[in-house]
């Protein structure tokens, strides 16, 4: 497409296209570009325009165009060559061959079902129960016990000793906020949430992901749950039977795995490369009902799902009528470069379930998080969270609604992110070191805890040990593995450590990796 009729298909798009009021102009010129490579209106080899002359025929800044493109080289869609200019890297992809597919999958039925309910009968429409396992029919009706979740340990805590350093909350304000919802108290936001969660708060997380995470979705199909692990349990619990299969990485996110298999679930681990999780041909042969994922900085190892991977997951979560859970647990804090887009931005079927937490940037114990679920099965997680949950702290959701939509949030975010990322600086200098023992120290701009990578013939468990008989507090990457793993190294972090503390108890580290792998 040569540059002038470009120019002028991108004005006509971005003149006409339907983008939320308060999104930036560079994420709006990268996402109708994004959208003319991956319909392949810009072929693959073809050489976009200078940032210099589009600026010109848009009639914006070079910084905003520098924005965008910058948007499309970290998602691989475009790729630079110094002294050239930029090109289109996307090749259309083919998509999952059915053929791989298990043959077998039946249709699912058609038939109008009706759950029975405590007072009365509850018709659950068809539309809302396609997908919906046989517990998750019988949950969005009346449950007169639940199980509760069993406990989960070892989350990746401060490696320093003792310390959980909250320094960067606004304890202040957000006392103010609570104290502004108990002066006057509705009495509504005293009772259990029977709707899904409180309606200012679920339109404010909507408006939120919405133009900063990409994800497609109204404010009705927001959940207010209490963390990730409930959101995990619920998706378990209403799309799954015992013994269906599930799909987790390997490495990947321990608790995770402790809900999954305390709903059932038969575990099928995958292995991740550097484009995040790499299914084989052997695991094709393991057709899962449960896909659980981390595509934006995949747990523990931090790398980005690329494009291409994201696509086949897509495709073949539609062929074999699987569910994804997108578990994307800290998305706010990517130190360089712009956020990577949701995968459930990309899904055209509705396969994708997507989640959030507010644990990791407001604090561990406020126990609130988000699950957007696909449209035709809004009421059925909605109904399926009230009879298993009761879920409250409606006042606590009332302070955090407030606190998102009088731009706190926002503010508190960016004061994190210059925070993390100088503790983020600080620990990798401490722990420059190790390299001279062959060590390798991830190079991830994102996250709030760092990898240290073994060679597979390290015992990390027993580093592990030595760092903890000193004080410090790190865990061994092959403990997040399934199975037989090569995997070696420890996963580090930083997040709740004293920023003064950072360098002496990391010098202290990088002094005990030393040591070991010397012997």
């Amino acid at each position: 497409m040569k540059q002038l009729v470009l120019s002028e298909w991108l004005l006509t798009q971005l003149n006409h296209s339907d983008f939320p009021v308060r999104m930036p102009n560079h994420r709006r010129i990268y996402e109708v570009i994004r959208r003319a490579i991956t319909t392949q209106i810009l072929s693959a080899g073809e050489r976009l325009p200078s940032t210099r002359s589009l600026a010109e025929d848009l009639t914006v800044s070079r910084n905003t165009i520098l924005a965008a493109f910058e948007q499309l080289l970290d998602e691989g869609y475009v790729a630079s060559q110094t002294g050239s200019g930029t090109y289109v890297t996307y090749n259309k992809h083919d998509g999952f061959s059915k053929s791989i597919a298990n043959n077998s999958i039946e249709e699912e039925k058609s038939a109008e079902l009706i759950v029975e309910s405590n007072a009365e009968n509850t018709y659950v429409k068809l539309e809302d129960s396609i997908g919906l396992s046989k517990r998750g029919l019988a949950a969005c009706g009346a449950i007169k016990e639940h199980q509760s979740q069993a406990r989960v340990h070892n989350e990746v805590q401060p490696f320093t000793p003792g310390e959980d350093d909250y320094a960067g909350f606004p304890y202040a304000l957000w006392r103010r906020l609570l104290n502004r919802q108990w002066r006057t108290p509705d009495p509504a936001l005293l009772d259990s949430s029977h709707d899904g969660g409180y309606l200012p708060l679920r339109k404010a997380i909507a408006d939120y992901l919405r133009v900063s995470r990409a994800v497609n979705l109204t404010y009705d199909q927001v959940l207010i749950t209490s963390g990730t692990q409930q959101s995990i349990d619920l998706c378990a619990r209403l799309l799954t039977d015992h013994g269906d299969c599930a799909w987790v990485e390997n490495p990947g996110y321990w608790a995770a795995r402790r809900v999954l298999e305390v709903n059932g679930l038969q575990l099928h681990p995958v292995n991740v490369d550097k484009e995040g999780m790499a299914p084989s041909t052997k695991d094709y042969r393991t057709t899962p009902r449960l896909i659980y994922t981390t595509p934006s900085h995949q747990y523990p190892k931090g790398m980005v799902m690329s494009y291409g991977r994201r696509r086949l997951l897509l495709d073949y979560a539609q062929n074999c009528k699987a569910w994804i859970i997108e578990d994307d647990y800290d998305s706010e804090f990517r130190f360089e470069g712009r956020p990577i887009s949701s995968l459930q931005g990309m899904d055209q079927n509705g396969r994708v379930l997507y989640l959030g937490t507010f644990s990791k940037v407001m604090y561990p114990g406020i126990r609130l998080g988000y699950l957007v679920v696909p449209p035709n099965l809004v009421e059925s997680f909605k109904s399926g969270l009230y009879e298993l949950q009761r879920p409250g702290q409606v006042v606590i959701q009332a302070a955090l609604a407030d606190f998102i939509e009088e731009g706190h949030f926002a503010s508190h975010i960016r004061r994190l992110r210059q925070i993390y990322g100088e503790r983020r600086r600080l620990l990798q200098a401490a722990l420059a070191p190790i390299a001279t023992v062959g060590a390798r120290l991830s190079t991830v701009d994102s996250g709030l805890h760092l990898v240290v990578e073994f060679d597979s013939i390290c015992d990390d468990v027993h580093i592990a040990e030595l760092a903890s008989a000193q004080g410090l507090r790190v865990y061994p990457l092959s403990h997040y593995c399934m199975g037989e793993s090569t995997e070696k190294g420890l996963i580090i972090g930083y997040a709740y450590s004293a920023t003064e503390h950072i360098t002496e108890y990391g010098s202290k580290l990088a002094e005990v990796i030393q040591a070991a792998l010397k012997q």
